[in-house]
């Protein structure tokens, strides 16, 4: 039975580092293109949320996807794929379609989300034109595999993802929020300890 509980416990720490380890990938890139646009003159974009919660379903509708020139970042405008079930992550998300119109999605695929190429897929690519943009407040990253997708918002009613009209958008959505990971370490980390 102890070796049993040790195995549960080194697994859930093994599971704790790996969402860590893609917080850490997406606060740095965060932290980065704040810099970048502290660089430009620009005002800081803060965290926002459901964006956050946006860009983590499109991140892992992608990550099956290899990296090409028809991908990301390197994708021709206007050849970008359409996302049939984004309806479904607007609820997942508790936002809808109206307050999520001048918003920007902005996918790059970078093999091992190397962070210094990670940021040039942002800052010197056709992306660079929306993070320059004076109109953009916020910001929501998601990542998964090679992929990390950004999202933009805006200060606007059409752009701020404020919560969709849902009846479930109250508590439901604040609780998602919670990192599930470090807290069942915790909780088996304690239950370890009786």
């Amino acid at each position: 039975m102890a070796s049993l509980s040790h195995l549960l416990f080194l697994s859930l720490l093994f599971h704790s580092a790996l969402i860590i380890k893609c917080d850490d990938e997406e606060d740095n890139l965060l932290q980065q293109i704040n810099q970048y646009r502290t660089s430009q003159n620009l005002s800081s974009l803060t965290k926002n949320e459901r964006a956050e919660c946006l860009a983590s379903e499109v991140a892992d509708q992608f990550k099956s996807q290899p990296c090409t020139n028809t991908t990301g970042a390197n994708t021709v405008p206007g050849t970008e794929p359409l996302f049939s079930n984004f309806p479904n992550f607007l609820s997942k998300c508790h936002l809808n379609v109206t307050t999520t119109r001048d918003g920007q999605i902005m996918p790059a695929c970078v093999p091992n989300l190397d962070p210094s190429l990670v940021l040039s897929n942002f800052t010197m690519s056709q992306y660079s034109g929306y993070l320059n943009d004076t109109k953009f407040s916020g910001i929501g990253i998601g990542s998964e595999d090679n992929w990390i997708v950004v999202v933009l918002t805006t200060s606007t009613p059409e752009g701020n993802y404020a919560p969709g009209t849902n009846k479930d958008n109250g508590e439901a959505g604040r609780l998602s929020a919670i990192p599930i990971g470090p807290l069942v370490l915790l909780v088996v980390g304690l239950f370890m300890l009786m």
